[in-house]
């Protein structure tokens, strides 16, 4: 995770940024933050295939993606708060290495932007609204369109 001088930073109380820092360190690799970073019953929103909700259910979600990307880098480039809520504009690059979503390693690299709106209480996370470029990953590496597939002529 990078956040860098270039990263622009608004409307956060200390306790609010090192909650939002915290909780994509986790996805660097530093699994255990997440516990420091979202509530028990933390909501994700949408889950994604196979996901359980809360704080547990992302655990392995990230230990997949991590399997599947293991050079995963997450750049955030402005966070943006107000009244409990943030709101992270950033980007995820990384190498695809391993199955992901059904999809088998292509050994290419990829880079999409992720936008997330999370609400905070007492420094943690306690639901996030996420969106990712899927559909982007999947031209980058090349599982779109889908073999097989003819086009309209």
């Amino acid at each position: 995770m990078t956040i860098t001088n270039e990263t622009e930073v608004i409307g956060l109380s200390p306790e609010e940024c090192t909650a939002v820092e915290t909780f994509y360190k986790a996805f660097a690799g530093q699994l255990e933050l997440l516990d420091d970073a979202v509530t028990e019953d933390w909501q994700d929103i949408p889950l994604a295939p196979h996901q359980q909700p809360g704080r547990e259910g992302m655990k392995p979600l990230i230990d997949g993606f991590r399997a599947a990307f293991p050079d995963a880098a997450v750049t955030i480039h402005e966070i943006i708060g107000a009244g409990g809520r943030v709101a992270v504009r950033a980007s995820i690059s990384g190498t695809h290495l391993g199955e992901w979503f059904g999809v088998a390693p292509t050994g290419k690299s990829f880079e999409m932007p992720i936008h997330e709106f999370h609400h905070i209480v007492d420094g943690k996370l306690t639901h996030t609204w996420h969106l990712e470029d899927w559909l982007g990953w999947l031209f980058q590496v090349g599982a779109w369109p889908l073999a097989g597939k003819q086009e309209n002529a």
